[in-house]
């Protein structure tokens, strides 16, 4: 049996070539360790993926996608592609969300996940490390997303678990830099314990169970990276660094590897601004990072309040003054329409970006994901309408509902095209996106940050160049 591992386009992104999705990634190590033979369909920046789907011609009899919500039109419109060449598999953040969501009687979950299984085979809830053997020889759903499940990945699987397939990659054209170092990423640890309520993925286990390998098993994947692929910047995408316990030791062990090789590393990675400490900081510089993100989400009190982020303004300040005073620099990470959101809440977000002057910034607007207490908990008002209430202040979101498997356009998006599919009792879907637009412009124009320009995406053309950059093969990696 060959299995091809598909990895969908993500065209709302700036710039899709920077991450490439080490989740598949993971399925297709697991795979390759099995001995199963596995393809990588790479549509990742292709403007013409659905051509390139078709052009598909390896031997796979099965078809495993993979998919973040706002990935899922893309995957759908490749499903239709591949429908009736093999068995089509669809698993990550979004069959998991649904599948969540479902199983705590939410009725919206219920419909779109009864959707998922009339289109795919097999719709894969939870990690994909082990379920994916069961999921080659069943059809339904196959719910991984149980710590009583025997397909549940544990810490020690996790440790135990080869790392990311990146040779199924053409990695040549994925362009990310830290500081000047050429640099790829990966994950320490899995699993956010945080309760922030607009996030998707509180109610998952999965998504929510932090799960965690030694820090010596971390600074050996950056080594390899290092031998192998010669980059010396690492771009950590755990959820939050400073929730492991043993970031210390990991950030002094990086140290002493670079120091080995007599060498410097260039890092960057997210922090959880509450938690932050000088001892963190200087750590982390020492270790070769230069670069740290932080969801502060709001400058607003009442706001932090309302999306249950357990950081107050004054400790969001604190982390950026910490940050600062050991040479890091600061990305933060804002958004709004969120319950209660008001001009005077936006106000004070500008107010607080412009005082505490963040090295870099990102601005978007808040949509409800299924798997979030803000999808999850919203009631039925109306015909197409919903709304949340936060817990602590009785403040509301409204929110329209979105099919997960045609639109895309609330995730990020590029200045002048930002759509709100929430409002909130002070501020409209036009005023929310005005609001953004504004927020951005005036914070980056005053503190000297430039703004980003959208990079195309390359349309495919049946050519051996331009195969060899979306597909690859583990027969290829081992003749």
């Amino acid at each position: 049996m060959k299995i091809c591992v598909v990895t969908p386009p993500s065209p709302f992104l700036l710039d899709q070539r920077v991450f490439p999705a080490l989740g598949i990634l993971k399925v297709a190590a697991v795979l390759e360790q099995a001995g199963y033979a596995v393809d990588h369909l790479d549509l990742t920046g292709v403007s013409n993926y659905e051509d390139a789907a078709r052009d598909y011609s390896g031997e796979a009899t099965v078809f495993a996608l993979t998919a973040t919500t706002p990935q899922v039109p893309a995957a759908m419109r490749i499903l239709r592609v591949l429908k009736g060449r093999g068995k089509t598999l669809l698993g990550g953040p979004h069959a998991t969300l649904v599948s969540t969501a479902a199983k705590r009687g939410n009725p919206r979950a219920k419909i779109a996940l009864a959707e998922l299984l009339s289109n795919f085979d097999c719709v894969v809830a939870g990690d994909g490390e082990k379920s994916i053997f069961t999921a080659l020889h069943s059809k339904g759903l196959v719910d991984a997303d149980d710590p009583k499940s025997i397909m549940w990945q544990s810490s020690k699987d996790f440790t135990e678990s080869p790392w990311p397939a990146r040779h199924l990659l053409d990695l040549e054209s994925y362009h990310y830099s830290i500081e000047g170092f050429r640099a790829l990423h990966l994950l320490t640890q899995m699993g956010c314990p945080m309760a922030c309520s607009f996030c998707s993925g509180r109610n998952s286990p999965s998504l929510r169970r932090i799960r965690l390998r030694p820090p010596q098993s971390a600074i050996d994947e950056v080594l390899f990276m290092h031998r192998t692929y010669g980059v010396n910047g690492f771009n950590f995408f755990d959820d939050e660094l400073n929730v492991n316990r043993e970031m210390i030791p990991l950030m002094k062990g990086l140290r002493q590897a670079a120091e080995d090789l007599g060498i410097e590393w260039r890092l960057r990675g997210f922090i959880k601004s509450e938690l932050f400490t000088d001892e963190q900081a200087e750590c982390m510089y020492a270790a070769g990072f230069r670069w740290i993100l932080t969801g502060f989400e709001s400058g607003s009190d009442r706001i932090l309040l309302n999306i249950n982020k357990n950081a107050t303004r004054d400790e969001n300040t604190r982390c950026m003054e910490i940050a600062h005073s050991h040479g890091l620099k600061v990305k933060a990470l804002m958004s709004i329409g969120h319950a209660g959101e008001s001009l005077d809440t936006v106000m004070e977000t500008c107010k607080w970006l412009l005082e505490t002057k963040p090295d870099d910034l990102d601005v978007t607007v808040i949509t409800p994901y299924p798997g979030s207490p803000y999808w999850d908990d919203a009631v039925q008002l109306q015909d197409n309408v919903w709304r949340y209430t936060a817990p602590k202040t009785g403040d509301f979101l409204y929110m329209e509902e979105v099919d997960f498997t045609q639109t895309a356009d609330y995730y990020k998006g590029i200045a002048g095209s930002y759509v709100s599919h929430v409002w909130t009792d002070e501020l409209s879907q036009k005023d929310l996106v005005d609001a953004r637009d504004w927020l951005e412009c005036v914070t980056k124009a005053e503190l000297g940050i430039q703004m980003q320009d959208a990079e195309p995406a390359v349309a495919y053309e049946a050519s051996m160049g331009m195969t060899s950059k979306i597909l690859r093969s583990s027969q290829l990696q081992t003749s």
